[in-house]
């Protein structure tokens, strides 16, 4: 059992500007009160990680260093890197420093109350890693909440372990983050990574919040780019499925063969034009489909051997 750990709570930032007061004054009370319940150390922080921002964000940040000195720490990242890689690096950065570390989005629509109920999983249970769930999808969009759903059965069903509607609020102990330093992949998915570490783990839920300054910076293009990136980092079943429909062609082919020399043999003049394009569009089309997901495989394996540093910093502030 740990007695009062130190935590830092990792906030990833891309141009902020507009929700980053909010957020930075509500996370330090946050600290505040864990600290004087004696839940956690005096020692803890917000470590904000700067992801390459085009507005103010930084020189926002680098204020609440200076205004809060050793309370409030910061990463910039020399460029835009995408969530995940900023994610990581703010991660990383706290090996040796803090005892778990606690990551959530700048917008604070994970509700940081339930902190407190990860800490006691962390110094109670000795849980290695806690994941915040959302209780239910109920104040999302009916689209959102369908596309959400059907991406977690797909998820599930091509074999990627993932904890459904859990983004990627949770608590690390340092061992887990050490563990996570291993794996040295350059198209990085935390949310698939985390639970193929093996550690102990338990879920906390809650509801979400609604955004209360700014607009969210996960676009619908993002997060399909992030869903493909999850599915081709742990899962080559869209290769299996290829191949499946490829012999389901091929038996389909062996069956029109018959069909047309057995109707020549009768004597029947097969006009064909369009049944002959239907086969030849379902092939093509096919075809072209196989290609573009070979493509994908074979192009994270081409940057997966290039082996290009994920982020690069550019200052920290401890």
């Amino acid at each position: 059992m740990i007695d009062r750990p130190i935590i830092s709570i990792v906030v990833p930032c891309y141009d902020e500007e507009a929700t980053f007061a909010h957020s930075r004054d509500a996370l330090l009370r946050q600290i505040e009160s864990l600290i004087a319940e004696a839940r956690i150390s005096e020692k803890s922080y917000v470590y904000f990680v700067d992801d390459g921002s085009h507005d103010r964000t930084w020189t926002l940040i680098e204020a609440a260093c200076t205004e809060h000195p050793g309370r409030v720490r910061a990463l910039k990242l020399a460029r835009n890197v995408g969530h995940q890689n900023a994610l990581l690096a703010g991660l990383l950065a706290q090996i040796g420093k803090a005892d778990a570390t606690i990551s959530l989005d700048a917008d604070l629509q994970d509700d940081i109350s339930i902190i407190s109920r990860m800490i006691d999983c962390f110094t109670r249970n000795q849980t290695e890693i806690v994941f915040g769930v959302r209780a239910s999808r109920d104040s999302d969009a009916a689209f959102k909440r369908a596309t959400a759903t059907w991406y977690y059965r797909t998820m599930r069903w091509l074999g990627v372990d993932i904890v459904p509607n859990h983004a990627d609020f949770r608590l690390m102990g340092e061992r887990a983050l050490r563990a996570l330093a291993e794996y040295g992949e350059v198209h990085v998915f935390l949310r698939g990574l985390v639970i193929q570490l093996g550690f102990k783990t338990e879920i906390v839920t809650f509801d979400r919040l609604p955004r209360q300054y700014g607009k969210t910076k996960y676009t619908f293009v993002k997060m399909i780019r992030l869903a493909v990136d999850g599915i081709t980092s742990f899962s080559i079943r869209p290769l299996r499925i290829i191949t499946v429909l490829g012999l389901l062609l091929f038996v389909m082919f062996i069956f029109m063969t018959f069909w047309v020399l057995a109707a020549w043999m009768a004597g029947i003049v097969i006009e064909g034009w369009t049944s002959l394009m239907l086969i030849f569009l379902l092939i093509s089309s096919f075809q072209t489909l196989a290609l573009g997901i070979i493509g994908e495989y074979v192009g994270k394996t081409y940057f997966e051997a290039k082996s290009r540093p994920r982020f690069v910093v550019e200052k920290e502030i401890s």
